[in-house]
């Protein structure tokens, strides 16, 4: 009979393998050899009565049981390594936290992350990644996600941390040459940035629950590609207040519509530590929560 810690071993050669993506590396990774992780995992599968990965003498692959297996187990090695960091350490607020945050934010965080949050926790380390990709945080190994906008994921712990408003936008130029709208009908005439996530499009909606469908002369899945795009004269863009509040106080982009608001959009923090969050996770979720406060509805 297995011992639990065997278990316990096999399992983290396992998540090595998975992660690393052969034997070998895996092997690097714990100081060991290939032929004990391979031994490792093959009692695990044993246990477990099922194949978690497709062998070749090229390639490592996880089968369906294989992904469905580590999409659980991983958050759970990882809240075991993070209960072993805090017991050995007087300070827990430190390690690694490694975090995706959506492009028409990052320079905006970044600069309260750098300015604010570093000083604040000299130990934890931070690794940012801008994507407005949504990232998948256990293959990836991200510990924190920032998602502007709805959440379908049901296999994240999520925090709604603020409630940003969105603006109409438009360049001067543009707006001289193809004239000021002023109704939600003159909007349907102009050209817009649009704002597409695979075969989406995302409509214009306003406070009030209506939405609008308005044809896209440039559609990106990037905001911050939204925002380059109306700064150089494309259309109308729908952006997040926030991430062109200089624009708009410089006058190099113009608000539409003032007096009929949009509605506002949820920017929520993601991660898969179930209900017991790393304290980095919080520290950083509860300082982004603080830094967009002035700004959130």
């Amino acid at each position: 009979m297995s011992t639990g810690l065997e278990s316990i071993s096999g399992l983290h050669a396992f998540v090595r393998a998975a992660e690393a993506g052969s034997f070998s590396a895996a092997a690097r990774l714990a100081g060991t050899t290939p032929s004990a992780v391979s031994k490792s995992v093959e009692r695990l599968e044993q246990r477990l009565g099922v194949k978690l990965f497709l062998r070749s003498t090229r390639s490592l692959a996880l089968t369906v049981d294989g992904t469905a297996y580590y999409e659980r187990v991983a958050p759970l090695l990882r809240s075991l390594d993070e209960a072993s960091d805090v017991l050995s350490s007087d300070d827990p607020a430190r390690g690694l936290l490694r975090v995706s945050l959506p492009g028409v934010l990052g320079p905006t965080l970044v600069d309260h992350l750098t300015g604010g949050f570093i000083p604040r926790y000299p130990d934890i380390k931070l690794e940012i990644s801008i994507t407005d990709r949504h990232v998948d945080l256990v293959r990836e190994g991200f510990d924190v996600a920032l998602r502007v906008g709805a959440v379908e994921a049901a296999d994240w712990m999520v925090r709604r941390i603020a409630t940003l408003p969105l603006v109409l936008v438009a360049a001067p130029d543009w707006l001289d040459r193809a004239g000021y709208p002023s109704t939600r009908d003159d909007l349907l005439q102009a050209a817009h940035v649009r704002y597409r996530l695979g075969s989406h499009a995302y409509p214009i909606r306003f406070a009030d629950g209506t939405e609008l469908a308005i044809d896209g002369a440039f559609d990106t899945d990037s905001g911050q590609a939204m925002r380059t795009a109306a700064l150089a004269g494309v259309g109308i863009a729908q952006l997040l207040r926030l991430a062109v509040a200089d624009e708009l106080a410089a006058g190099r982009l113009v608000q539409l519509l003032p007096h009929d608001p949009l509605a506002a959009i949820p920017v929520q923090a993601l991660h898969a530590f179930g209900r017991l969050a790393p304290l980095r996770v919080r520290l950083f979720t509860d300082f982004l929560a603080e830094a967009l406060a002035p700004h959130s509805i």
